[in-house]
């Protein structure tokens, strides 16, 4: 009985150790100053593992310990390989993190046996956006058990996400990789569905679908654990419907998707707009990324904002037309979403109008039709992959409470490369629509069309980068002398003749804005001729850390044309209506200003509005010091200065005439009138909320100054 006993045992003991996992072999973990045995050929690979991000490049993210491979060293344009010592294969499975571009065989890492390619795999990223996380990957190598074997990591490619990122490459038993199709499914019962975010997480492509069609997809930054914040999809269109909420990826032991919930409430927003870095009287998205404003158009008493929206990160991606609507463009009110991507692409930039005379045919009752013209950003989401850029319509019946994309999009197909931003406007003279879309490599083009459905091409001009704009004002009010201006994204523009078809320019390029901060600008359509006012707003390029929200538009300013000096220039004040939000005032007239006094030393708080005037005197400077950041004006070099940003501001008449809105996130300067716009993104230091007026070496007469808390526009 005892020896049967042993020989059980014995057996069993063979059977275990046949049985145990084999410990996993080390390939390699990047973790050196140098590459050590592996051979690099070219620039891409550097001296050695990066750690982490590289110059100018996303954040990198998903790998372990503090080296890696990353390609990107100087940028995509440089190429390279590396290649590992002579190895045998002893494992079922080498299992490796990959991220970076997908350009098979140009950005991709290689098995080789014999010096032939035996397995491959190349990055996640094939269009704009994406994401610089590493994922696991795996090869299954059961067949090359005993084979002498190298790695290859190469860089072939030198457009975008030309570059590979490899870490932590591993022989073993097991088989790691990233787990696909994660699913939930849940009837809809609330308004929203809150899902939660952290920022550097991998982005994941989620897919709403209901009856068996994707609503909406997006990629995301799905939190597995604590969310940084919560955004949210209005889901009230599919009330009661049933819905599967579909993740590509998740970690193992992710608990975004439990962590999802419906509510009819904002989860997360107890504190909205009441938030540390919110601007408090310029427009901020509730949640996610915004940048370029779109389609500006006034329609009975709203003024309607659309914006570039990142609905579900802090960061750019997954654009679609954010809106909001304001009766003085102070007080804005968001509206949901109003164009979302589709199979066409994502939604860039472009513009609004009022179909006043229904020349497309959409009007279905009362109101005339708000059409908004954009591009469909072809490649630039999973649905898209294989779609050019291409231009294409939406309209609304009601107000633009609600939407429908035109049947037969895109209205204009693709031109050129990434042909974008179609700037739509009613031509009065030829009774038409005129177009003017940005082609490529600074060069616009003009269209004209009878029912915004069809267009016809005119011509060329060799101008500015992206976001174009084009409109007419009278020079000094004079109605008989109105010039056309065309500009870009930067804000410089020309002055000149526009027949509808051409645009012929008499001056050389102006500069318009002297900030840090200004960007992709636009102006609103159908304002009211008894106003007539020409409306702009721009984007304000203002990171705002650890916020559910980021980037804000610029206050509206007006924008006219005089003559100076130096011919006919473009001039932008802040409009009328900020005085809606004005608070106490504080006035000084008279004044002679000596240094080291400070009148405003017992004002303090974020949000002001000052107009000053000074006179020119002995002084060598003289200006303010806003929460610490000073405004100078240097008498002698005739320059305005805020934060390494410099001006030329002669006098007018021996003064100088200084305006400023200060936000939470900015201070916006406008001097002598509109002459010099220069608008300053800026977060301010916690601990100083003061006010300072100085002068330097010597007296200045302040002719009049007037100081005005201002109020939350969003209270």
């Amino acid at each position: 009985m005892k020896k049967s006993l042993s020989r059980i045992w014995i057996v069993l003991l063979i059977f275990l150790s046949s049985c145990a996992v084999q410990q996993d072999i080390l390939i390699s973990e990047f973790e050196g100053d140098d590459y050590g045995d592996w051979k690099a050929t070219g620039e891409a690979f550097g001296p050695g593992p990066a750690r982490g991000t590289l110059a100018d490049q996303m954040d990198v993210s998903g790998f372990e310990g503090k080296g890696l491979v990353n390609s990107f060293f100087e940028g995509d344009g440089t190429t390279g390989t590396l290649t590992s010592p002579l190895f045998e294969i002893e494992r079922k499975y080498i299992n490796f993190l990959l991220g970076g571009g997908q350009h098979p065989g140009e950005t991709c890492i290689n098995l080789l046996v014999d010096g032939k390619v035996v397995r491959t795999a190349t990055g996640p990223n094939d269009r704009p956006g994406g994401t610089e996380r590493l994922d696991w990957h795996c090869w299954d190598v059961s067949d090359l058990v005993a084979k002498t074997a190298q790695i290859q990591i190469v860089d072939k490619h030198t457009g975008g996400w030309g570059h590979i990122n490899i870490d932590h490459i591993v022989q073993s038993n097991r088989k790691v990789v990233a787990e696909k199709n994660r699913e939930l499914t849940l009837r809809l019962r609330r308004r929203y569905l809150n899902l939660p975010v952290k920022n550097g997480a991998p982005k994941r492509l989620m897919s709403v679908i209901i009856d068996d069609k994707k609503v909406h997809e997006f990629e995301i930054e799905l939190a597995d654990e604590e969310p940084d914040f919560w955004v949210f999809l209005d889901i009230s269109p599919f009330k009661g419907k049933k819905a599967t909420i579909r993740v590509n990826t998740l970690a193992r032991k992710s608990q975004a998707l439990k962590s999802i919930t419906q509510s009819n409430k904002i989860k997360g927003a107890e504190n909205l707009y009441k938030e540390k870095y919110r601007p408090q009287f310029h427009f901020s998205s509730r949640r996610g990324w915004n940048n370029d404003s779109n389609g500006l158009v006034y329609y009975k008493g709203e003024y309607h904002l659309f914006y570039q929206h990142n609905p579900y990160g802090w960061k750019w991606g997954n654009m679609t037309w954010g809106h909001a609507v304001s009766e003085d463009l102070v007080h804005w009110t968001e509206l949901p979403d109003a164009i979302h991507l589709d199979e066409l692409g994502t939604i860039f930039s472009g513009s609004a109008v009022i179909d006043v005379h229904n020349t497309a045919g959409f009007q279905t009752g009362d109101e005339k039709v708000i059409v908004c013209i954009y591009t469909s950003a072809g490649g630039t989401s999973a649905m898209s992959k294989d779609q050019p850029f291409t231009q294409s319509i939406a309209y609304s019946n009601d107000r633009g409470r609600t939407w429908e994309k035109y049947e037969k999009n895109p209205v204009l197909g693709h031109v050129i490369g990434s042909n974008r931003d179609p700037k739509v406007i009613w031509h009065e003279p030829t009774e038409q629509w005129a177009m003017v879309l940005y082609l490529a490599d600074s060069v616009m083009a003009f269209y004209t069309s009878k029912d915004l459905k069809e267009w016809e091409y005119h011509s060329r001009l060799k101008c500015f980068h992206e976001c174009p704009e084009l409109f007419e004002l009278p020079v000094d009010g004079d109605e008989n002398n109105k010039k056309w201006i065309l500009y870009g994204a930067s804000g410089h523009y020309f002055v000149g003749h526009f027949d509808g078809r051409e645009f012929k320019k008499e001056s050389d390029s102006i500069g318009f804005n002297r900030g840090n901060c200004f960007y992709a600008s636009q102006t609103f359509n159908n304002i009211p001729e008894e106003d007539g006012r020409r409306i702009q707003i721009a984007w304000g390029q203002v990171a705002m850390p650890d916020m559910p929200f980021n980037q804000m538009m610029l206050f509206p300013v007006e924008l006219t044309l005089r003559m100076t000096e130096e011919g006919i220039r473009m001039f932008a004040e802040p409009i009328k209506e900020i005085e809606t939000i004005h608070g106490k005032k504080y006035a000084w007239k008279d004044e002679i200003l000596r240094p080291e006094e400070n009148p405003l030393s017992e004002l303090t708080g974020d949000l002001f509005h000052i107009r000053a005037e000074f006179e020119i005197g002995e002084t060598a400077e003289f200006g303010f010091v806003v929460r610490g950041v000073p405004v100078v004006y240097n008498v002698n070099e005739q320059k305005l200065t805020c934060r390494n940003r410099t001006a030329a501001l002669k006098p007018a008449n021996g003064k100088i005439h200084l305006e400023l809105l200060v936000d939470r996130t900015s201070i916006e300067i406008f001097a002598n009138e509109g002459r010099v716009y220069m608008p300053i993104g800026v977060i301010h230091a916690d601990d100083d909320k003061s006010l300072q007026v100085f002068t330097k070496d010597g007296n200045t007469k302040i002719s009049s100054l007037e100081v005005y808390h201002l109020r939350s526009a969003w209270k």
